[in-house]
């Protein structure tokens, strides 16, 4: 079993920089210039990226809660976590 604190602080720290990277990517989008073509699939990419970093710590934290083994979680494909409704 691995340690649980510090593979959710590395989700964590994964997303914390994805978010500081979607800020940058949103202000430039709203100077007006905008987002060329590789900007906005960027932005989209990490946008999806975010999605399935929350959703594997939910299903670490689940499993944790309930006896099972955190590190048995799998990244879900974008497919799946990109249709959840919230």
């Amino acid at each position: 079993m691995e340690d649980r604190q510090d593979a959710d602080q590395e989700i964590l720290d994964n997303i914390t920089s994805l978010v500081s990277e979607e800020r940058e990517l949103r202000d430039r989008s709203t100077r007006k210039l905008g987002l060329d073509d590789a900007e906005r699939a960027r932005l989209k990419a990490v946008e999806i990226q975010l999605d399935q970093c929350w959703d594997l710590l939910r299903q670490r934290r689940a499993k944790s809660e309930f006896g099972e083994d955190p590190g048995e979680a799998r990244v879900r494909p974008a497919s799946e976590v990109e249709n959840y409704k919230s």
